[in-house]
């Protein structure tokens, strides 16, 4: 049986994990080998690293499995109607895009494999999508849903506050590498202007 099939136990498929009582769903979670191959890939430097071993299991414990086979859209830029959950790759491999103003075709932002977290932002403030996930291979996720969230905040407020902690400072992260983006770009431009002046100067500097 493959970790998708026993991540969760035999009754994945019957019920939500936020539906189950807390007894049988800490149980499930701590008999599945898989369960700690899915918390050791939640606390992946490129997910929520932040998160002990203990705390990734509980989260793991709220996910629900998910497949989209190759080309399937995940997350579709500009969505607003489904920002309710967030995914944990699993296996395969995901490609992020986003739709530019001046270009006719998505720009590639990244490939993401397994560790990888999509759909946090939105989780958090409910807006609509920034970028589109689309399965470059068949994908498996481990999907933590608005309303499992809201569960574990109700019977585990400390791992939930520990766990949007960590989805704030990768938020974060990811800000601030934008933010040296923009710098380079902006050096890169100033850069390039001054050659133009150099090769195309002004009348004003021809005449002197």
């Amino acid at each position: 049986m493959s970790l998708f099939d026993k991540l969760f136990g035999a009754s994945a498929a019957a019920d939500t994990p936020e539906s189950r009582l807390p007894a049988e769903r800490q149980a499930e979670v701590d008999a599945s080998s898989s369960a700690h191959e899915a918390a050791h890939l939640l606390r992946a430097p490129t997910a929520l690293m932040q998160l002990s071993e203990a705390e990734a299991l509980t989260v793991v414990g709220f996910m629900r499995p998910h497949r989209y086979k190759a080309g399937a859209t995940v997350i579709r830029q500009g969505e607003a109607d489904d920002t309710g959950f967030m995914a944990l790759v699993l296996s395969g491999e995901i490609t992020v895009e986003r739709l530019q103003p001046s270009r006719t075709a998505p720009v590639t932002l990244s490939v993401l494999g397994p560790g990888s977290l999509i759909g946090e932002m939105s989780l958090v403030d409910g807006e609509a999508r920034s970028a589109s996930c689309t399965a470059s291979t068949d994908v498996a996720c481990a999907v933590l849903t608005r309303e499992a969230l809201e569960a574990l905040i109700a019977e585990q407020p400390a791992t939930a506050a520990k766990l949007m902690t960590a989805v704030a400072s990768r938020l974060a992260e990811r800000l601030r590498e934008n933010g040296q983006k923009l710098q380079v770009y902006a050096r890169l431009v100033q850069t390039l202007q001054q050659e133009i002046d150099v090769l195309l100067p002004t009348p004003d500097r021809r005449r002197s």
